[in-house]
């Protein structure tokens, strides 16, 4: 009597427990690979967003006049230069209202704009954010005619400087902006108006998220202007990954050349 071809009960169980075992061994190969490619995805966007919020901190700061930087807490403020010329003539009487200038290359902006010579020495940084006559700090700029030579720049109100800059130096100044942590976001704050006490932060002006997902703390710092070298700003943050929790952190240093 011939056999009839066929499987048994036990081999095609076998055969069953064996698909499954390579069935499972497939979806961890694949759940592992897919889970690497995301965190590797996840990891090069942290790495850009890093890039591209340090280089967007580190340009506005070399515009800084170099001694307007100041640090508190997870706060950095400074002034941005908007245009940089030689004095001819500082004001004088009877108005003290108007300062000749050599014409400006590139006029700036006058929302905002002051003008301010020199500032070192016996002046502190608060002098910077104060207005006060005399000082190193004009009132607001209420207009520059450029068409003439020497260019002549009008002051809101009468001021007299308080220093004399070795170079006839002359810079124009936009408002104070601010960069302050708060939880996970970073924000940059402008049109808040200048105050001599460093606000940390700003409660008024203008807010922006440069980023949102940090982690720790924002440590900004600030190293002055020396005859060697121009000031140095040091910032260093962490950004995180709200689903993982795996974090990137960057440092960078900014070298402020400007000089006075």
């Amino acid at each position: 009597m011939r056999r009839s071809a066929g499987f048994t009960l036990v081999e095609l169980v076998m055969v069953i427990v064996l698909l499954a075992i390579i069935a499972t061994i497939s979806v961890q190969f694949v759940t592992l690979s897919t889970q690497g490619v995301l965190d590797t995805g996840s990891r090069q966007q942290r790495a850009l967003q890093g890039v591209v919020v340090s280089e967007q901190i580190s340009r506005e700061l070399r515009q800084a006049f170099p001694i307007s930087v100041r640090t508190s807490g997870s706060c950095i403020e400074w002034l941005p230069v908007l245009s940089v010329t030689a004095y001819v003539r500082l004001p004088r009487g009877p108005g003290f209202d108007e300062i000749e200038v050599v014409p400006f290359a590139s006029m700036p902006t006058l929302s905002d704009a002051r003008a301010l010579i020199y500032g070192y020495g016996s002046t502190t940084v608060s002098d910077l954010y104060d207005t006060g006559n005399p000082g190193p700090v004009s009132p607001l700029i209420s207009g520059i005619d450029n068409s003439v030579a020497p260019a002549v720049i009008s002051l809101s109100a009468a001021h007299r400087f308080s220093q004399r800059s070795p170079e006839r130096r002359l810079f124009v100044v936009g408002a104070p902006v601010s960069l302050c942590q708060s939880g996970r976001f970073l924000y940059r704050y402008s049109d808040y108006g200048s105050n001599p006490s460093q606000p940390a932060p700003p409660t008024v002006g203008t807010r922006e998220v440069l980023t949102a997902n940090l982690t720790g703390t924002v440590d900004f710092a600030f190293n002055p202007p020396t005859l060697q070298r121009g000031a140095l700003v040091s910032f260093t943050f962490q950004l995180q990954d709200p689903q993982s929790g795996e974090s990137t952190s960057v440092s960078q240093e900014v070298q402020i050349r400007n000089v006075p």
